[in-house]
């Protein structure tokens, strides 16, 4: 059993790993363009590689200093020995994820943009195409993670899968803390540099979205490359690896035996055939509708979903046993929750339907009523993903036995958010797409091309922006999912150290612990979403003055007779960025352990609890709110309300500006917070349950 599953996971992982390159070099194929054209992609493609080598730089330096003491932690027997070499290896699998992501994207933005001077249905194949890249990298990279530490723990040092699954369970941090690092750093620069040039270019100087005489607008392109690209890719890296290895780990503790453990690994691999699949069903057709470029997108997801969810029940019924088939209908109703959440999720953001099209029309009476108007629509739309995740929790939770068997039942709720990211390979594959997309945009207005090029390059951004949205949605419920079990495996690490069981023998609310450890939980979300929204303020800030200032002194900038300093604005960015991105990585780690010294183990429950329901309802708030004013700025720029240039589109850039850390910079960071708080308690709960002090 125990080769068939490492060859068949390795195997699948390779395979994704393969057709990422041959997407790449397909992509790679394509011309991008122009002399000017080719520049531009250059000075995008530079720009993000200077962020990420000093943001590496940065990295390096933290995973040291972790490294170092987890290898003391170890040396006195709080750990186990291969936890400080996990921590590594999880940490650079999420980087290599993001990184090789990036470098795809910043390629294909000017074959993109040159594609569609061909066609829609060309340009959407180039741009779906370097997303995929990313989608299969992620989970090829997954894979072969999971693979080379299940060879190395098991067959070169003969560990049981109870052991090998807690080994595995802590790379998980590693992951974790390079996609907070991604995430919150790529955030603040892609959202400084947006809100920059937006504020001065469209609503003061009144000049058109990505305009060359900008300064900010490379910068901008240069963001959504190391904020939506590389950062996503090591958040959604780290929560696949996260949802496979703690159903593993709850697996073991469930069923005592090496099928359980076997299932999700197996799933996930069937899951890459299922995604690669679904790929060649996206396509359209020339001037397609805003909802015929969702049906393409979506053709190819839903058709992966359906084989997967075909797939799933001969694998849970030969692997895990005939006596235990009904566990088939937690991954079911995980993969059913991930497929409603992004409809919700697209029902509120997409200006194909009501939500944003009223949040429009709200510009007619000013800037207040559409940013009122942008929050209400993203509380209102945190109703339907709580309730879809609620159910599916509790289908998967007594589908798999958890009536009779409490820690059957969350193994059924770790294997929903396994089924849920089954199909990550295609699902990452249409939100990547989405910066790729936005680059084209911006490098075929400034490149002055043929004005039906970016009216299709428009319509894959507007596409992108929706993509983006749904993906965030996807990746905050399976995060929700993923942090549950990942309490779960918290709770059963604690009772496996001496004195662990006492310690946490009582979690009921009443118990005062708890209950303090629940608000202190509840309430870090807030706290870190305002740690990066302020970052995002102060780095805009300083973009807004650089662009101002080069309008004031540069002569005939603004008549297009002299060129913008783009590098100024890109190392404002850079800097800021890198400074800002600390703090909140800190307060992410450093507060589990403090709450645990403090509380006892009890605490940690507590808070682990209080920290995923609150960041999971503001994760989609916040990630809603600002897909929705996005989408309505360009509802108004398509010809409602005035178009482009007229006060409802000036309110509408505000509310835009409002949401743009909203949804690419505090948003999409919870969701990695509230696994990472997780990581860090499983840990360092020996040190928890040996000098707490209550």
């Amino acid at each position: 059993m125990e080769i068939l599953i490492v060859a068949v996971t390795l195997a699948c992982s390779v395979l994704a790993l393969l057709f990422a390159v041959i997407l790449a070099c397909r992509v790679m194929k394509f011309s991008e363009g122009t002399d000017l054209m080719k520049r531009i992609s250059l000075s995008i493609r530079r720009g993000a590689n200077a962020f990420l080598k000093r943001q590496y730089k940065i990295v390096l330096i933290f995973f040291g200093v972790m490294f170092a003491l987890l290898g003391v932690m170890a040396i006195f027997g709080l750990l186990n020995p291969f936890t400080p070499f996990a921590f590594i290896s999880g940490g650079f699998f999420s980087a290599l994820s993001g990184f090789i992501g990036m470098k795809i994207a910043t390629a294909s933005n000017a074959r993109t943009a040159n594609a569609c001077r061909e066609g829609l249905n060309k340009g959407l194949r180039v741009a779906f195409s370097a997303g995929s890249v990313m989608g299969f990298t992620v989970v090829g990279l997954g894979l072969l993670d999971i693979s080379l530490w299940f060879l190395i723990l098991k067959f070169g040092f003969g560990l049981q899968p109870s052991e090998i699954t807690g080994a595995m369970l802590t790379f998980g941090m590693g992951a974790s803390s390079m996609a907070l690092f991604a995430r919150v750093g790529g955030g603040i620069f892609t959202k400084a540099a947006d809100v920059g040039a937006d504020l001065v270019g469209k609503v003061e100087a009144g000049i058109p979205e990505d305009d060359p005489r900008n300064p900010a607008v490379i910068a901008d392109n240069v963001g959504d490359n190391v904020g939506d690209v590389a950062g996503m890719g090591a958040d959604l890296y780290e929560s696949y690896v996260g949802s496979v290895v703690s159903a593993c780990a709850l697996g073991v503790t469930a069923f005592a035996n090496i099928r359980a453990m076997a299932l999700p690994m197996l799933l996930a691999a069937v899951g890459v055939i299922c995604s690669i699949l679904g790929t060649f069903l996206v396509r359209t057709k020339e001037g397609a509708t805003q909802k015929q470029l969702l049906r393409a997108l979506s053709r190819g997801t839903n058709f992966s979903a359906i084989l997967i969810a075909l797939a799933a029940f001969p694998l849970v019924y030969f692997v895990l046993g005939k006596e235990y088939w009904p566990v088939y209908f937690a991954v079911l109703a995980g993969l059913i929750a991930g497929v409603l959440i992004g409809q919700a999720t697209e029902y509120f953001t997409s200006d194909s339907y009501k939500p944003t099209r009223n949040l429009a029309a709200t510009s007619e009476t000013g800037t207040a009523t559409i940013v009122i108007g942008g929050l209400s629509v993203g509380m209102l739309s945190t109703l339907l993903p709580v309730i879809i995740v609620s159910v599916c929790v509790l289908v998967a939770y007594f589908v798999s036995g958890g009536a009779t068997s409490v820690s059957r039942g969350l193994y059924g709720i770790a294997l929903a958010a396994v089924g849920m990211l089954s199909t990550l390979g295609i699902t990452l594959a249409t939100d990547a797409y989405g910066p790729v997309a936005d680059n084209a945009g911006g490098i075929a207005e400034m490149a002055g091309l043929e004005k039906e090029v970016r009216e299709r390059t428009d319509a894959l951004d507007s596409l992108g922006n929706t993509t983006a949205a749904t993906g965030k949605g996807f990746a905050i419920g399976s995060a929700a999912l993923t942090a549950l079990a990942l309490m779960a495996s918290y709770i059963d690490k604690v009772k496996t150290i001496d004195g662990g069981a006492e310690s946490i023998s009582n979690l009921s609310i009443t118990n005062p612990t708890v209950l303090v450890g629940l608000f202190i939980g509840a309430c870090l979300p807030f706290v870190f979403a305002a740690l990066t929204m302020n970052s995002v303020g102060r780095a805009a800030q300083s973009v807004v003055k650089e662009v101002r200032r080069q309008f004031k002194e540069i002569t005939g900038l603004m008549e297009g007779k002299a060129e913008a300093d783009y590098a100024s604005c890109v190392d404002l960015c850079t800097k800021a960025s890198l400074r800002e991105m600390i703090l909140p990585t800190v307060v992410a780690i450093a507060v589990p352990v403090i709450v645990g010294i403090i509380l006892g183990c009890t605490g940690v429950v507590g808070m682990l609890a209080g920290a995923t329901a609150s960041g999971f309802l503001m994760a989609v708030f916040m990630s809603n709110s600002g897909g929705a004013w996005d989408n309505a700025k360009k509802y108004i720029e398509s010809g409602t309300h005035g178009g482009k240039g007229s006060d409802c589109h000036k309110s509408a850039v505000v509310g835009d500006t409002v949401g743009d850390p909203f949804k690419d910079t505090a948003g999409p960071s919870i969701n990695i917070l509230i696994k990472l708080l997780s990581m860090v308690s499983i840990v360092f709960a020996a040190i928890v349950v040996n000098f707490s002090i209550l």
